[in-house]
């Protein structure tokens, strides 16, 4: 939390004390449920699925002056709200950190508390740096032995976790030929337990965390992978073998939430009946012709677009000659989890309120806690709830069709990006000057260039800005394009709806719907 949260939260703390009396005589003069809620997304939720109960509940919006999330600090009163409500919501990322000090000190005995993050739970995104982004923590061409890449491996001469797109190199299978063992099943028996038990001294993780993630992130079926020439043959654990022969796709360039990259390196069976995965990638971290030292390897038998989680799922090859205890040395001297590679932890994008599909978990999360603690209206609050979630759903699949309709498949946004989840959610892409939660308000020339090309390689007749922001890098970064003639866009990311807005018929869907038909302009 920053010092200024920290100081100004202290102070209304110590002011609260002196006041509690007061505060505890106020809320004792009403019987209504007592909602508070910190963003306005949350509190229209709640209001939607309180619906005609509205009487019986008091639903307040701590947020509701235009300061938004990042730079938000409660007042004495916000304080006293909190501590005295029956359901508090809010985000829970790294803006809501003075939230745990004011929840030590609430009044109200069993309190439903509702952090968005936390139900959300795996479907949490971290805060994305992608291409051409201005971010705090600028990354170098020049890596030496401490760099790791995004799955936390040692670099070796060769290995890059960012670079110019342009730096990359073609590769020929000849790069990975040989005998590969998966390290799953070591993973499985125990071999590289002190590979975890090493990294936990110095990581943020304990050793059955890490090797809970490790069994996550190498789990597959295939045992061993033999490459010679152009021929793969895969043998599956339960001895079953398959082959094929293989043609190069290319590459692909991934992005990684960390701020990091990778070139996927694509191959395409040739036998589509021989059983063999049909659909294959290779990365790794060398972007050029060199013998491979291990690799992730990932497939699909629909498409490429089709792998899943390849962030997460990263089943991993070393050379089968190796013992576990040497693959278990190698992990234990070449790995540090990607949480870890930096001094601090890497930040949650919080916007997540952005994905109506996530609208849809939170809002029955929402509605769980109102039959929780006002049992007498539950069946009003499921109603209310069933109604809403069909509108989401329906809007959802509005954003599918817009998005299918679409000449294009990329934003551009000269102002920060909180939309990751809304683009996720459709298979768009994005090139925004600042993350979602950047306090940085004036962008480099190099990357107003880099916006601009942008504009003109894809042919863009837009660029985008989000409702807080004054245009200004939109403006330039059309300016500095071929189109002069493009239009700035405003998406509307709700983090700065007021009061007067809301009296004026503001709501989520309708936010949404809005934000839906600007999509369709900027997709043409």
């Amino acid at each position: 939390m920053k010092l200024t949260k920290i100081i100004a939260l202290a102070g209304a703390l110590l002011a609260l004390g002196m006041g509690s009396a007061f505060a505890a005589k106020k809320a004792a003069n009403t019987n209504k449920l007592k909602v508070v809620t910190t963003i306005f997304p949350e509190y229209d939720w709640a209001k939607q699925i309180i619906g005609e109960k509205a009487d019986d509940v008091e639903l307040t919006l701590l947020l509701n002056n235009g300061v938004d999330l990042h730079s938000y600090q409660p007042s004495v009163k916000d304080i006293a709200k909190i501590q005295e409500a029956d359901i508090f919501i809010y985000v829970g990322g790294e803006s809501d950190e003075w939230v745990d000090e004011v929840l030590k000190n609430v009044k109200t005995q069993n309190q439903k508390v509702i952090n968005l993050l936390e139900v959300l739970g795996d479907k949490v995104k971290a805060e994305e740096t992608v291409e051409g982004m201005e971010h705090e923590h600028h990354h170098e061409h020049g890596h030496d032995d401490d760099d790791h890449d995004e799955h936390g491996h040692h670099h070796h001469a060769k290995e890059v976790s960012t670079f110019d797109d342009r730096e990359v190199k073609s590769r020929s299978l000849s790069d990975w030929e040989g005998e590969w063992q998966s390290a799953y099943p070591l993973t499985l028996n125990g071999s590289l337990d002190k590979a975890f038990e090493e990294k936990a001294k110095s990581g943020k993780m304990t050793a059955k965390e890490y090797k809970e993630y490790y069994k996550k992130g190498y789990k597959t079926d295939i045992a061993y992978i033999s490459i010679k020439g152009d021929t793969i043959t895969f043998q599956y654990d339960n001895g079953k073998k398959v082959s094929s022969k293989y043609k190069s796709n290319g590459y692909f360039i991934q992005n990684w939430s960390t701020g990091t990259k990778a070139a996927m390196y694509r191959f395409e069976a040739v036998d589509k009946k021989s059983g063999a995965p049909i659909y294959i990638e290779f990365n790794d971290h060398i972007i050029e012709p060199t013998e491979a030292e291990h690799f992730h390897f990932r497939m699909s038998n629909e498409s490429y677009d089709a792998i899943v989680d390849p962030e997460n799922l990263f089943p991993t090859y070393y050379p089968a000659k190796l013992s576990p205890s040497e693959v278990c040395e190698e992990l234990a001297g070449h790995d540090k989890h990607h949480h870890d590679d930096d001094e601090e932890e890497k930040e949650l994008d919080e916007h997540v309120w952005l994905s109506l599909r996530n609208a849809q978990i939170l809002t029955t999360e929402i509605c769980k806690a109102l039959s929780e603690k006002d049992a007498k209206n539950a069946s009003v609050y499921a109603k209310n709830l069933g109604s809403y979630n069909k509108k989401l759903s329906d809007l959802d699949a509005k954003y599918a069709s817009a998005v299918k309709a679409g000449s294009k498949n990329t934003l551009v946004f000269g102002d920060r990006f909180p939309f990751r989840y809304l683009v996720d959610d459709y298979g768009l892409k994005y090139f925004a000057a600042f993350t979602g939660c950047s306090a940085e308000s004036e962008a480099s020339f190099k990357t107003i260039v880099f916006l601009s090309e942008k504009v003109n390689e894809l042919g863009l007749q837009t660029v985008c800005q989000i409702e807080s922001g004054n245009g200004k890098i939109a403006k330039t970064v059309i300016s500095n394009s071929k189109n002069k003639k493009a239009k700035v866009l405003v998406f509307d990311s709700m983090q700065s709806t007021t009061a007067k807005q809301i009296k004026k018929g503001a709501t989520y869907l309708g936010a949404m719907e809005k934000n839906l038909e600007v999509l369709k302009e900027a997709l043409k």
